[in-house]
């Protein structure tokens, strides 16, 4: 920078330092140049670096080469975005374990140093300096020893005026075994990765919440039956799986590891009627009508989505005024699915989620047909719906817009200006002759049981940190009574917690738990009396 520049107020953003100079001690207001990318302070006399080091979280090299260093501070491990670091020719006789917590580290210069000869061998081995981190991060004390409690957020009291019914519904993406890989977790230890440790904390978690309803994604088939069906039934709970499309195509053993969708209830309050599973690759093919984005883009991917038509059980609603002798038969529909990951398909996204919703209208459709004339359950629009979903979509994404507000714009920026041209009005609530204004709709008058920014993340890795699982419910037929809150932020913080899964946290995903009040299905007139039935 010349001096002009400097005089007329530039200032430099450098991100290297090096300080040199047989330096014996560190300034401490080295400590607050936190933009600093690259340190080096190697060929000096520092004979220990304070835990304060790790105050430069941005550093990605690291060069404390030929010093006197004795031990490292423990801190050093919370430094994750270091790539490269070098130790050479100190006077380190033992590392803390802490550094298996530096999962992008590429270089890791140790030579030169009077290290115990079980480190030197591992180390010494081909990919050794990997193979070293795994030990140092599987041999790792846990700390915190314990997870804090999340808490119950109460957001609505019951209905005094009649009787209602209270269930709670549980969303949960388990993070199948085939995806916890240490090449995606790479802070996890492999203990805690391995399917055999988490799925005692991911049934723990599910049997605590103890829902009424419980909606799973990412189950793999062989473990839906060996695993989940066989727990849950001992606990009155029956249950309906589909794997992802790709099950037909692969071979039996393949398929047993194949991931899908789940919904389990229990049969003390809910009988089932039918159950659904929509294949978004089918529904696509059936309905690109010449688009080549629509079959390009939408139809090769294999997700699905599943949906069980429920009876509520009459005895679950309780309180208010007497119950109502001749209360009709109240169906519910709870709709699960799991959408297409890549951040660059916001299109395939929404475009999957239109296709969910406009098979749950034709499922409550039909259900609603075969009902007594004249009878609620012949309204289509009298069959409440619950949604649970990893819609992969932030609360600011098209999909999101679309499910909360009823629609969006045929030209919404989500679809990224492809030509899905006509098709897309397939999915239209009024269908393809129907007036809504280029909007493409859906019937159902759908919220949020999670409004407001409740929970900061429902899905917490190193590098990604959002809410993308949501519960959505039917806003004319229930109310939200309360949710299960988020895990402090401040301990994850505090406890250098770089992302999940971890020890204590068996996804990488966090579970939605949600209580709703049902309004029961009421005739119009009861010898002559209109009754209020507040929607």
């Amino acid at each position: 920078m010349s001096a002009e520049e400097a005089a007329n107020g530039k200032k430099s953003h450098w991100a290297e330092l090096e300080i040199s100079g047989r330096v014996r001690s560190l300034s401490t207001s080295l400590w607050t140049l936190t933009h600093l990318t690259a340190l080096h302070i190697n060929d000096n006399n520092l004979s220990r670096i304070p835990p304060d080091i790790a105050k430069l979280q941005h550093l990605t090299y690291l060069n404390l080469s030929s010093n006197k260093l004795r031990s490292l501070p423990a801190e050093l491990g919370n430094m994750v975005s270091l790539r490269e670091l070098l130790l050479n020719n100190n006077l380190l006789r033992v590392l803390p374990y802490e550094l298996g917590r530096l999962f992008q580290l590429q270089t890791l210069g140790l030579k030169g140093n009077p290290l115990s000869q079980d480190i030197l061998n591992l180390y010494q081995e081909p990919d050794g300096t990997r193979k070293l981190l795994n030990y140092m991060l599987d041999n790792l004390a846990v700390h915190p020893e314990h997870l804090p409690q999340r808490p119950w957020i109460t957001l609505k009291e019951r209905d005094q005026m009649l009787p209602t019914a209270l269930f709670t519904i549980m969303c949960f993406n388990v993070l199948c075994d085939k995806y916890a890989t240490r090449q995606l977790y790479g802070y996890c230890p492999s203990w805690a990765l391995n399917w055999e440790y988490r799925k005692k904390g991911i049934l723990e978690e599910i049997v605590n919440c103890d829902a009424d309803i419980i909606s799973l994604q990412e189950v793999e088939t062989e473990q839906y039956y060996t695993l989940f069906l066989q727990a849950l039934k001992e606990r009155g709970y029956d249950g309906f799986f589909c794997p992802k499309s790709r099950a037909k195509l692969v071979s039996e053993q393949e398929r047993k590891h194949v991931d899908g969708c789940a919904i389990f209830f229990k049969t003390e309050k809910f009988t089932l009627v039918q159950k659904n599973t929509v294949e978004f690759n089918q529904v696509a093919m059936a309905n690109s009508e010449g688009s080549e984005v629509m079959l390009n883009r939408v139809m090769t991917k294999d997700n699905i989505g599943v949906a069980v038509l429920l009876e509520v059980n009459n005895d679950i609603f309780v309180g208010g005024m007497k119950p109502l002798h001749s209360i009709e038969k109240q169906l519910l529909l709870v709709a699960n699915a799991h959408m297409h990951w890549d951040p660059e398909y916001s299109d395939v996204k929404l475009i999957q989620t239109m296709m969910f919703t406009s098979e749950l209208k034709n499922i409550v459709e039909k259900a609603s047909s075969s009902g007594k004339p004249g009878s609620p359950a012949s309204d289509p629009s009298s069959i409440p719906i619950v949604l649970c979903a990893d819609l992969n979509s932030l609360p600011d994404s098209g999909v999101v817009e679309y499910l909360s507000n009823g629609g969006v714009e045929e030209n919404h920026k989500d679809f990224k200006e492809l030509r899905y041209n006509e098709c897309l009005m397939n999915f239209s609530c009024n269908g393809k002759n129907g007036n809504s204004d280029s909007r493409i709709t859906h019937s159902f008058h759908l919220k949020s049981a999670y409004d407001n920014n409740i929970m900061p993340y429902t899905n917490y890795t190193y590098d990604f940190k959002g809410v993308i699982d949501y519960i959505f419910y039917s806003k004319t037929h229930m109310n939200v009574l309360g949710v299960l809150g988020p895990l402090d932020p401040q301990w994850l913080i505090e406890n250098s917690i770089t992302g999940c899964p971890h020890p204590h946290i068996p996804s990488d995903h966090f579970s939605l738990l949600t209580q709703l009040e049902l309004h029961p299905p009421t005739p119009s007139l009861i010898n002559g009396v209109h009754l209020p039935v507040r929607r």
